[in-house]
């Protein structure tokens, strides 16, 4: 333990005593050569000192051996070594002298201030409003003319059904004008049809069973849109299926296609493979009139028996009435 304070106390007295000679060689290089001769820098003590690590190593050896030797190192060596450690770094500092300054000034604020995020933030509040109340005000405005009922004069009517040239389930052509005085009910499917052509006619039949009830007459009819296939004969079986009162109509390709443009019905083949396809079409019944077979109204697939009876009960009421 003794060699080591004494190993310390000499490491400091030399250091201190560089130090010094380094100051009076600043002050006076002519008057401190001497003494700098008779100092022995190549003490094997301090074999780093020769190494030309200059004053810069020499401070950081003071610092190291505050340290070691004392927490409290005395005010006149701590301003010996912040002097070694100033000059030594005096290049350094003039180097960095751009940058102290630039990092003394006080940054310019970002592009975004804070009253423009105030203003952009009460901007997206309004339009957000505004938005918010003129979605309500036009579903109020469709609600409410989806209650109300206008009254006045008729427009018009839909271009709907025309002229027809067919052949019913018996095999006798039959127009447009054997319907002339009777109120009718039509139906375009065909009779391969899986499921729903025999769901929505037995769902004709029974409205027209129910239609029947009310006191009103009125003939049910079929017209397919597959003539390829539907014949008189596959027809009449089919139709006998449903009702005893409806009527089968078909024709060939060109007649089929006249009376499903008069009605505006779609159909098209699917799923064609050799003679068994499907014929995707229009799910749609329309109620015509007796006069010159005058279209009314269409009633679709999401009506059930008894909304399609109580809707064809409801327009020939009203029809009788004008």
């Amino acid at each position: 333990m003794a060699s080591i304070i004494s190993r310390s106390a000499k490491h400091f007295h030399f250091a201190n005593r560089c130090l010094s000679l380094h100051r009076l060689r600043l002050q006076s290089p002519s008057s401190s050569s001497s003494v700098l001769a008779g100092a022995n820098l190549h003490d094997p003590a301090f074999p780093c000192l020769h190494s030309g690590l200059g004053i810069n190593y020499l401070a950081s050896y003071m610092r190291r051996l505050y340290g070691t030797t004392s927490t409290t190192p005395d005010s006149q060596t701590t301003a010996s070594v912040k002097s070694a450690e100033s000059n030594s770094s005096e290049g350094d500092e003039s180097g960095k002298s751009n940058q102290s300054q630039d990092t003394g000034k006080p940054v310019r604020g970002g592009p975004v201030s804070w009253l423009s995020f105030l203003l952009l933030v009460a901007t997206g509040a309004g339009l957000v409003f505004y938005y918010d109340r003129e979605k309500k005000r036009h579903i109020e405005e469709i609600n409410k003319a989806s209650i109300e009922v206008k009254q006045g004069p008729s427009v018009g009517k839909a271009a709907i059904g025309g002229p027809f040239k067919l052949v019913d389930h018996d095999g006798k052509p039959v127009s447009e004008k054997d319907f002339f005085g009777k109120w009718t009910l039509i139906y375009f499917g065909f009779t391969h049809c899986p499921d729903i052509c025999p769901d929505e006619l037995q769902k004709l039949a029974a409205a027209v069973d129910k239609i029947k009830k009310a006191g009103i007459k009125i003939v049910p009819i079929f017209i397919s849109v597959d003539p390829e296939r539907d014949t008189v004969e596959q027809v009449r079986e089919y139709v006998k299926e449903f009702h005893p009162d409806l009527i089968g109509l078909t024709g060939t390709s060109d007649e089929i296609r006249k009376v499903a443009r008069a009605y505006r019905v779609y159909y098209m083949k699917t799923e064609e493979e050799d003679s068994d396809y499907l014929v995707d079409h229009s799910i749609v019944m329309y109620l015509m009139g007796p006069e010159k077979m005058e279209f009314v109204k269409f009633f679709g697939k999401n009506n059930d028996v008894d909304s399609l009876a109580d809707g064809v009960i409801k327009e020939i009421k009203h029809y009788k009435k004008k």
